[in-house]
């Protein structure tokens, strides 16, 4: 078919739908979630006014309501072909459907009721999709950093090898970050609220009118329609549209949330097992860590997604000017998209986590001498040996060592040159205990367990329910 035709494979489509997102998170930014919405916004306000005593029957409630999934798409498209307007069209569309009620639809709104309304019930819906794969995320990096708490590995600053941590502390550097996008989240979801019921520019003049003047009836009407759609609060000064700065919060919080999935998946690799994954083409011996590669790739749209927002408050002038929609379209829907696959991967990494304990060991040994001279030292100085003589003698063979590591690509011999020095003769038989790599990590597993019971297992009660099983991806 020529390109534009009925073949689907003819037209651009977003890998984050086509490719990555989940079923959920798809349909809650699909267009019959945000049709269907506007419907059922139209309902809230018409059952609102009638309890308030506009001339409203029971029998054109009763007609909209069985009529708030039965959509005609066509109609309103072929509607919105000549109206220009995708509001008046989906208001002609449910008017064919509700002869009866088309003479109150949409009574006294203006367009924003049902748009601004509907984004904001999808991104309280978004954020609450996306807390608990969050929280499974954590719930698995937390079990992890519990088994491996005290497992010593090479500590790095300035990406040199630095003192020894453990496997299970820097699991919870990550968990640490993770936990608080947790938060944050929770916080922008609680934050938003409801448009309302505001009028073409806030003022509520239309409802006014509509209530012969009465103020009381049309705070009322606001807080009705607020509470059916399942907010706590309305905003109480809106323009036209809520405040973009509403948008910047949330993009945010999500965009944060990218730069902590960003840094785990560039340290963490995926390395679990599958026989019949094919990592290249050409090198068959590779095992690529696609997944969290995929997760950095994303999470990198996903940080830059906050910049239209910021953008789009900044021109915002007066009550309302209308170069925010289309931008808006695209980004508060791929910001949560892009969350959502990236949670779904990380929890797919998380429980597929392997580590190889004698690699890590053989790292510790290569760099432990250097980082035990301290030690050799206080043991020497116990041993009646002066610290200042000790300290040259350290010195000197060190360097030496070094030599052997960077100029001949040698094993660190350090431990082999104390070993034979009889200068340190007074500890040779207790090297090997100074050498421990148990005895550089300091309180990192008691930090591990900690944290985790005070910090972390508290913060996941909320979604204990929602913990699930492991979450398989097919690509």
């Amino acid at each position: 078919p020529a390109a534009g035709g009925e073949d689907p494979l003819a037209r651009y489509r977003s890998p984050l739908v086509s490719r990555y997102a989940s079923a959920e998170m798809a349909f809650n930014f699909s267009e019959r979630k945000k049709f269907g919405t506007w419907r059922r916004l139209w309902l809230y306000l018409a059952q609102a006014e009638k309890s308030l005593g506009l001339p409203i029957t029971d029998e054109q409630i009763k007609e909209m309501e069985a009529n708030l999934d039965n959509i005609d798409f066509k109609m309103a498209a072929e509607e919105e072909k000549k109206l220009r307007h995708d509001v008046m069209a989906h208001v002609h569309t449910f008017a064919h459907c509700c002869p009866k009620a088309a003479a109150i639809i949409h009574l006294g709104a203006t367009s924003c009721y049902v748009g601004d309304n509907t984004d904001l019930i999808v991104l309280r819906d978004g954020f609450n999709l996306l807390l608990p794969k969050l929280a499974r995320v954590i719930s698995r990096l937390a079990d992890f950093a519990e088994a491996h708490a005290d497992l010593p590995t090479l500590g790095f600053t300035h990406y040199q090898p630095a003192q020894l941590t453990t496997v299970g502390k820097r699991c919870c550097l990550w968990i640490q970050d993770l936990c608080m996008d947790l938060q944050n989240l929770e916080r922008a979801r609680d934050d938003l609220r409801f448009r309302g019921v505001k009028g073409t520019t806030g003022t509520q003049a239309s409802f006014l009118q509509l209530f012969e003047g009465d103020h009381s009836k049309v705070e009322e009407l606001d807080r009705l329609v607020t509470a059916k759609a399942g907010f706590k609060r309305s905003y109480m000064v809106t323009g036209q549209t809520y405040s973009r700065k509403v948008d910047i919060e949330v993009l945010s919080v999500l965009a944060s949330l990218g730069a902590s999935v960003h840094k785990v998946s560039t340290v963490c690799i995926y390395s679990r097992k599958e026989d019949k994954r094919r990592c290249s083409s050409a090198m068959p011996y590779k095992r690529n860590p696609m997944r969290s590669e995929r997760c950095c790739s994303l999470a990198r749209h996903l940080m830059t997604l906050v910049l239209d927002p910021l953008q789009t408050a900044s021109v915002q002038w007066f009550e309302r000017t209308l170069d925010d929609s289309a931008n808006r379209r695209v980004c508060l829907a791929e910001a949560f998209l892009t969350a959502d696959i990236i949670l779904s991967t990380l929890q797919n990494i998380s429980e597929g986590l392997v580590i190889y304990p004698k690699v890590i060991d053989r790292r510790i040994r290569q760099e432990l001498p250097f980082m035990a001279t301290e030690n050799i030292i206080m043991a020497m100085v116990k041993a009646g040996g002066n610290r200042q003589d000790c300290h040259e003698k350290i010195r000197v063979l060190s360097q030496q060592a070094a030599a052997v590591v960077k100029q001949e690509g040698g094993d660190n011999d350090f431990i082999a040159r104390v070993r034979a020095d009889p200068y340190f003769s007074p500890i040779h038989e207790h090297l090997d205990s100074l050498l421990d790599p148990s005895s550089f990590i300091g309180r990192a597993p008691q930090q591990v367990a900690k944290f985790l019971k005070e910090e972390v297992r508290p913060a996941l009660i909320p979604y204990q329910s929602k913990m699930g099983g492991k979450i398989e991806l097919t690509l």
